[in-house]
């Protein structure tokens, strides 16, 4: 896919593991540069740096194992460059858009019409979401529609630690949202597990959604290189949707802490020195770079939704803070949830969304969202309270207030339409407006009674009315 020029440039003088360094004479490559052994299998190499003014530090991308030492090496002039188009879309790539999926590559005639776009960071765009409406997008889950909106243009994260459900949810809202907005969609699969990438490929291929979809996996069984790579490969085509033709894009990468690991390990093996807490000194700007290039412009959108990994469910773990700190919304997995057998295992006090304000969601949403949180923040502090003394020694309000709370954690689990072919059980669908009708149903009659009684202790310290039709005909003026 990379021109490659006749003449041989340089000659590698070392080998060790994926890191190969290459001596030039003259004419030295550039950082990212692609570089081709002069072998039969054209050994591809990313240049990872350069030292003593004659040597480049290169990467082995497909861990080719044919290289040895003093093979020539050609210069192609130009970065990793992957096509972009249309014929990306219905397809599962690697990291340099080979097809993995078992299927052709695509023919010759058709990758020379293709426009190609380098992987690495473009020159520098602005991007602005001023002149932009926030456009809220259903989830189809309650608990994410109600407390961290899904809002085009935008960074979504789900948090957790291993087994608590993160892909499942991923999957759950790629079918529930990828096929009514009629976005084109691009799955990242960084260092995950084969068979969640088989469930994901079928899922969609199920639900007709492939037509819409371009997969990138570099999965676990992968070396360090290519898991560090497919996730700019996903967003470089992303970027050519959103700029070349003007689309809104849906961006799901799972995971982006197996991202920070995957760079981490390349640190490792070009002998960088760690920073504090283990990882590699530029973890910052690996994660800037990534996530600076999920955004919006007058062109289109592109809307991330990314999981992150707890490492031991370690929610204060630099690379996890590094990288919430980059999110608009954090939804936060809990497996003690889980434990109670609640699914979606959503820790509601520990989630948190910038977006839920009533400028994005309306005052209504908010203000229901404001009033169900304190009643589950109450509901959390009474839990070690009846611990000691038991339910019934409450008062008659905070007793009120738990069972609100019960009612609500009851109301906010939901079946999966992903696991209907597994459970047999069929999945649940929820829009916000009948979300919001729903918790508004739960919290309201609390408000109401708390009114009523306080009405009622007001009244009681007044003098008696002169007459038995006075007193009401008031109170109906004042709620006038």
């Amino acid at each position: 896919m990379n021109e490659q020029p006749t003449k041989p440039t340089g000659i590698v003088k070392s080998l060790k593991g994926l890191v190969i360094k290459v001596q030039f004479v003259d004419d030295m490559p550039n950082l990212n540069e692609m570089l081709y052994v002069d072998n039969q299998q054209q050994s591809p190499l990313l240049v990872s740096s350069l030292e003593h003014g004659d040597t480049a530090v290169c990467l082995n991308i497909g861990g080719d194992y044919a290289v040895r030492k003093n093979d020539a090496v050609r210069r192609s002039g130009r970065s990793l460059e992957i096509p972009v188009g249309d014929a990306m879309i219905g397809r599962v790539w690697d990291a340099m858009a080979r097809p993995i999926d078992g299927k052709p590559q695509l023919d010759a005639a058709t990758l020379e019409q293709m426009p190609k776009r380098a992987i690495f960071a473009p020159a520098f765009q602005e991007t602005s979401l001023e002149s932009r409406a926030d456009e809220v997008l259903e989830t189809g889950l309650k608990v994410l529609d109600f407390f961290t909106p899904f809002v085009k243009g935008r960074k979504i994260g789900i948090v957790g630690g291993a087994g608590v459900g993160k892909t499942v949810l991923t999957m759950e809202i790629i079918n529930n949202v990828a096929e009514g907005s009629g976005a084109i969609s691009m799955f990242a699969g960084i260092g995950e597990r084969i068979r969640e990438g088989h469930e994901l490929y079928k899922t969609l291929g199920d639900n007709d959604l492939l037509k819409t979809t371009a997969m990138f996996f570099g999965q676990m069984n992968e070396n360090p290189v290519q898991r560090s790579l497919i996730g700019l490969s996903a967003i470089t085509l992303a970027e050519h949707f959103r700029d070349d033709q003007k689309k809104d894009v849906l961006l799901f990468a799972d995971n982006m802490y197996r991202y920070i690991q995957a760079r981490n390990e390349v640190s490792t093996i070009i002998d960088q020195t760690p920073a504090e807490g283990g990882y590699q000194p530029t973890v910052f700007s690996d994660v800037k770079t990534f996530q600076d290039r999920l955004a919006s412009n007058a062109n289109g959108s592109i809307t991330a939704l990314q999981t992150i990994y707890v490492p031991a469910d370690d929610l204060s773990d630099p690379a996890v803070q590094m990288i919430q700190h980059e999110l608009d919304s954090t939804i936060v997995l809990s497996r003690a949830v889980a434990a109670q057998g609640i699914r979606p295992a959503v820790d509601i006090l520990a989630s948190k969304s910038s977006l839920l304000t009533p400028e994005v969601v309306g005052q209504r949403h908010y203000d229901l969202a404001s009033r169900a949180t304190a009643i589950l923040q109450k509901y959390e502090s009474l839990k070690g309270i009846i611990a000691i003394i038991g339910e019934s020694e409450l008062s008659a309000e905070d007793r009120d207030d738990y069972n609100k709370a019960k009612q609500l954690i009851e109301f906010f689990k939901q079946r999966f339409n992903v696991m209907e072919k597994v459970t047999g059980v069929p999945g649940e669908h929820m829009t916000r407006e009948q979300t919001l009708d729903g918790v508004e149903e739960i919290i309201g009659a609390t408000e109401v009674d708390t009114n009523s009684e306080s009405a009622t202790v007001d009244s009681s310290d007044e003098k008696p009315a002169e007459s038995p039709t006075e007193q009401p005909s008031e109170a109906n003026h004042d709620q006038t």
